[in-house]
């Protein structure tokens, strides 16, 4: 038995890979924004589920569960960050406030209930930190600049950290899902103020389809072009965890891998057709290898 420690744990991919873990008598600490919405599988499952409410924009609040997480539960051998939305729009067309927030809960959480979980792997001898990332950690399109700006931020923190607590016995995945027929969009997406100057550029098109306003497609239609399955993902996550080795990255879903796989190759043609010019500009003692 191995116990889990899940944020987000309420909704989408998180509450498949929670209810797998306690149909196979694993335990779960699972955090939540809203009370209650696990009480269902608190009365299936007793003891084996631990709950508490956090708000990952609430530092003092992450701090408090963590630590009364590892207190009251002893070891936890995995900590799922997977807690977050999505803010959808051209750039120009969200506030301050939606931005921030965004950051808040996209990065800034993902970091902070990281960070407090790293002292107590540290003292236990190892942990496993799967971080839930997206596809779009990888490539940015218009109306989803801010949300994919927040997933790149995420990409670059926990590289870096995965290579940093390696040495304590700590293992780090980071997950890249493409779609999933969850709810994610249509319970967490949040949309900037709409400009009429953005309307019928490919930002407000994006928007259009995301809130189901496109003639002739609803969000219905939209789901159906979803080809991530929740159930097989939260399996082969569990099944990496299980296995304890493998790639940092892990990508999921074949839109997953053809638009990660597309955004790489054009961003490496882009670069090295920039070979010349990046080597012209270096310092006259350099030696240049052509």
């Amino acid at each position: 038995m191995q116990t889990w420690f899940i944020t987000g744990a309420s909704g989408g991919l998180a509450s498949r890979i929670t209810r797998r873990l306690l149909d196979r008598g694993d335990r779960v600490a699972a955090t939540v924004r809203k009370p209650g919405v696990l009480d269902d599988l608190q009365a299936q499952y007793g003891s084996q589920l631990w709950q508490a409410n956090l708000d990952l924009t609430n530092p003092q609040q992450i701090a408090e569960v963590v630590e009364r997480a590892f207190s009251e539960l002893g070891t936890i051998d995995v900590f799922v960050n997977n807690a977050a939305y999505g803010l959808y729009g051209a750039v120009e067309e969200a506030s301050d406030r939606q931005i921030e927030h965004q950051f808040m809960t996209n990065v800034l959480g993902s970091l902070r209930t990281a960070r407090a979980v790293l002292p107590f792997f540290r003292k236990q001898g190892g942990g496993h930190i799967v971080q839930i990332s997206s596809m779009a950690g990888h490539y940015s399109i218009p109306g989803m600049g801010l949300y994919c700006s927040s997933k790149w931020a995420v990409e670059g923190a926990f590289e870096a950290l995965a290579k940093e607590v390696a040495p304590f016995n700590i293992k780090t995945t980071m997950v890249e899902p493409g779609g999933i027929r969850t709810n994610f969009i249509t319970s967490n997406a949040v949309f900037g103020e709409r400009m009429d100057e953005y309307r019928d550029t490919e930002a407000g098109q994006f928007v259009s389809l995301m809130k189901g306003e496109l003639p002739g497609i609803d969000m219905s239609m939209f789901n159906q072009m979803v080809v991530g399955d929740p159930d097989k993902m939260a399996q082969k996550i569990i099944h990496r965890v299980d296995q304890g080795e493998g790639a940092t990255r892990m990508a999921l879903g074949s839109d997953a891998y053809e638009q990660i796989r597309a955004a790489l190759l054009d961003r490496l043609a882009v670069l090295e057709a920039q070979k010349e010019l990046a080597y012209s500009t270096d310092s006259d003692d350099v030696v240049k290898p052509f």
